[in-house]
């Protein structure tokens, strides 16, 4: 008792040491970040360098008989040039001894401090900086030895190497992107440096310095970074700029393209040498004078080679598994080179899975009728560039070419215009960003307003998974009306996703003469608009209702989200006289049968006359009629077939998946859901098929005779994939998350014993659902063991 203390002193300790250990890294950290600053001080010497080396000569014969440029010329370029190779020079000379003899203890704050305050060159840098890059280009058209010379800068490179700068007007914006540079390089070394380090206060001041610089200037700079002036005094903006795929000779390639204000650029990111920046290759170009969008009888269409859904899953799996390691790597000590190992796999990854899984196509041609096919995976993306493309185009009125010169600065300039610098997958977000919602969406399409016109007007919902938008959902079309009414409810797997779009389309009618853009039939583009999914609005799980707005129509929308914990909860019917929310060995046992008669009757009306119907389990019935279904099984309806007689296939579609997942326990039962993920997780063929054939042959009688007697049913309907376009992966992919879930109490367990993110971890569980499920689907035959399972399981009374 007299030792009471010990706990407390042991704790304050531990702290201690804690922090002295956090402040240690940081000092290491700091040693790095001064390290990278002195390599890209270097790197900017040189460029400084590479602009002083003509200058010289230039200036000598300048005075004589055959000038190449003038003196007012040469100063007009190279103004303020001397001046800040001079002071990063002083800067870089003093600090490398201080890095070379590093010290926790070694301050380079005063040597930061003075180079902020030497910022008003850049200022005068700036100032000139447009005027600068107008003599260059001039004095390249006027003076093919200047030019020769501006196209064959060396810049040095490491180890005493040279190579090539594309033009001196390139590097003239050096300086200019060293400003906005600045600050970014302070708030790192700040970052790393601790507080009560004699560097804090330096460095504080000089990034206040740095911030007032770049804040008087910015407004000057920003436009520059989006656009490069041409000849005749034009300017060239950039408009957007995405990665895309295109489709060259069958091949998948990736593409960075820009959209400029009188043309559309298709360049090519190559790969560069440690330590070196990017650098863009042109493949083509269409002045958009001269771009039109291409039909299929313009084209000789070559067909998309397609990628399998097995193997974007598969993508798809890496990518969530190498997360969760990035996020199980970031709560231990082994130090960031693990993690960037892992972001190089996890980048690698998510590229594959850009490059594979867009189908949908986008194609431009030149005056002379060549051809250029993108894939995408959106049509709202892809009616976003042709309405942006068209729109430039009222405003552009010449064709024109590019000369190699001009054409070799405009891609060099996309390094600087870019917008968009890296894929757009999970490996570009912040930890502190989120992660986007993982669960289902139930949305309700109700009806849309705002008509001109009676149209055949349909619905189609895009969000995005994994960095790219899919289409999840379509309404019917809502034939001759200027009031279309659906009320037709969608269930919509999330996977991290953070928008929901909708897109209102005319339905055509099929003309032999018709024009089909882009190899499809052209059904038109109404409207189309977006939201973001909001966490805070729909986590409380009531339907929420919402209006999108576009182009003066207005679609009236219902969503509710069911959030990963919520949509594992089952709850048992309060009506055990019922059928949903009952036990299925309950309702067997009462109806006396092997097979609950809602599956048999829902089975049987969807083969008499459902097996041909595209999406058939994957669109949605309307809500409406589902519920009149449930209600009519709950109360034992005797003219429930009457009914189904009478009903849009799609709802009794919709009704048997409600039924499995309204169960109070998932078909393939909590306890031994574990067991499956484990099992088809296992790579070895013989062993996988040993332990997913036995787990089914545990299952409990009822719930083993009614997934074989399901089975079935779904091998017959992808049999008829030609027509209704479901695939055995298709008709997993939607019945997996319903038949296999883990339990609540499971779920709570892993996740408190090992925290995951919730993005990933779902993702992994829904895709490991699917797999089991399309396991047994491509199973020829199911063995069994024993005679006794074998005259139960092909009983003629099923």
């Amino acid at each position: 008792s007299d030792l009471w203390y010990l706990p407390l002193v042991f704790s304050l300790f531990q702290t201690q040491i804690i922090v002295e250990l956090d402040q240690e890294k940081g000092l290491e950290m700091r040693k790095w970040v001064l390290s990278g600053i002195l390599a890209s001080e270097e790197t900017y010497l040189s460029h400084l360098e590479a602009l002083l080396i003509p200058m010289k000569p230039l200036r000598a014969v300048a005075t004589t008989s055959q000038p190449m440029l003038t003196i007012p010329e040469i100063e007009t370029i190279f103004f303020k040039v001397p001046e800040l190779h001079e002071i990063h020079k002083d800067f870089y000379d003093a600090l490398l001894p201080r890095v070379q003899d590093w010290s926790n203890h070694q301050c380079v704050g005063d040597l930061f401090q003075k180079l902020a305050s030497q910022l008003g060159v850049y200022r005068a840098f700036v100032d000139n900086y447009k005027v600068a890059v107008e003599t260059a280009d001039k004095c390249c058209q006027a003076n093919a030895q200047f030019a020769q010379i501006s196209e064959n800068l060396k810049v040095k490179s490491t180890k005493d190497s040279y190579h090539f700068f594309p033009s001196s007007t390139a590097l003239l914006y050096k300086p200019v992107d060293r400003v906005t540079r600045s600050t970014l390089v302070l708030h790192d070394l700040l970052k790393h440096t601790p507080s009560s380090h004699p560097d804090y206060p330096l460095l504080q001041d000089a990034l206040r310095i740095s911030q007032n610089f770049l804040s008087s200037i910015n407004e000057e700079i920003t436009p520059r970074r989006q656009s490069m002036t041409i000849k005749k005094g034009e300017n060239r903006q950039l408009l957007r700029d995405r990665f895309m795929v295109e489709l060259v000779e069958g091949s998948r390639k990736l593409r960075h393209v820009f959209l400029f204000t009188d043309l559309l650029l298709c360049t090519k990111l190559k790969k560069q040498a440690a330590g070196k920046g990017q650098h863009y290759d042109c493949k083509w170009y269409i002045p958009l004078a001269d771009l039109t969008f291409q039909t299929i009888e313009d084209s000789e269409s070559s067909p998309i080679p397609l990628v399998q859904d097995e193997e974007i899953d598969a993508m798809k799996i890496k990518i969530s598994q190498i997360r969760n390691d990035i996020q199980r790597e970031k709560r231990t000590t082994k130090g960031p080179k693990v993690i960037e190992r892992l972001k190089k796999k996890l980048s690698e990854q998510e590229s594959l899975l850009l490059l594979m899984s867009p189908n949908m196509a986008f194609k431009v041609a030149n005056r002379n009728g060549k051809g250029f096919t993108f894939l995408i995976s959106s049509d709202y993306e892809r009616a976003e560039w042709r309405e942006i493309i068209r729109e430039q185009q009222k405003k552009c009125f010449k064709s024109f070419s590019l000369t190699s010169l001009e054409l070799q600065m405009l891609t060099n300039s996309c390094v600087k215009l870019q917008t968009v610098h890296t894929i757009p997958m999970s490996i570009n977000k912040e930890d502190d960003e989120s992660s986007g919602l993982c669960g289902f969406l139930d949305v309700i399409v109700h009806s849309a307003t705002g008509l001109k016109h009676s149209l055949n007007l349909y619905c189609s919902l895009e969000v995005d998974s994994f960095g790219y938008f899919v289409n999840k959902a379509k309404t019917r079309v809502y034939r001759d009306s200027t009031e279309p009414s659906w009320n037709e409810e969608f269930e919509i797997e999330l996977e991290g996703s953070q928008t929901l779009r909708l897109l209102c389309y005319e339905k055509c009618c099929s003309k032999p003469k018709q024009s089909k853009e882009d190899g499809e039939v052209t059904d038109k583009i109404i409207a189309k608009g977006q939201i973001k999914l909001d966490p805070q609005t729909l986590q409380n799980k009531d339907w929420q209702r919402t209006v999108i707005a576009m182009n003066g129509i207005e679609v009236k929308l219902s969503m509710k989200f069911n959030s990963r914990e919520f949509s594992l909860k089952r709850m048992p019917s309060r009506k055990q006289s019922g059928v949903f929310g009952v036990k299925i060995n309950a309702v067997t046992k009462r109806e006396r049968s092997k097979v609950p008669l809602i599956v048999r009757q829902c089975v049987e009306e969807i083969e008499r006359r459902g097996m041909d119907e595209v999406g058939i389990y994957r669109v949605s019935g309307v809500a409406t009629d589902i519920q009149a279904l449930k209600a009519a099984f709950d109360s034992n309806n005797k003219d429930v077939s009457v009914m189904m007689r009478e009903m849009d296939v799609n709802a009794i579609a919709g009704t048997l998946k409600l039924y499995f997942r309204e169960l109070p326990e998932p078909l393939f039962t909590d306890e031994l859901y574990p067991n499956f993920a484990g099992g088809i997780a296992l790579s070895d063929s013989v062993a996988k098929e040993s332990c997913m054939l036995n787990l089914l042959l545990s299952l409990p009688e009822p719930n083993l005779v009614t997934f074989l007697f399901l089975l079935d049913h779904l091998k017959r309907v992808a049999e008829n994939e030609c027509i209704n376009k479901m695939s055995l992966h298709n008709l997993a992919t939607v019945f997996g998350p319903t038949l296999l879930r883990p339990s609540e109490k499971d779920t709570k367990i892993s996740t408190s014993s090992q925290p995951l993110s919730m993005n990933d971890s779902w993702s992994l569980e829904v895709m490991a659902q699917v797999q089991v499920l399309l396991y047994f689907l491509q199973l020829e035959s199911i063995p069994t063991p024993d005679s006794k399972r074998q005259s139960l399981l092909f009983s003629t009374e099923v």
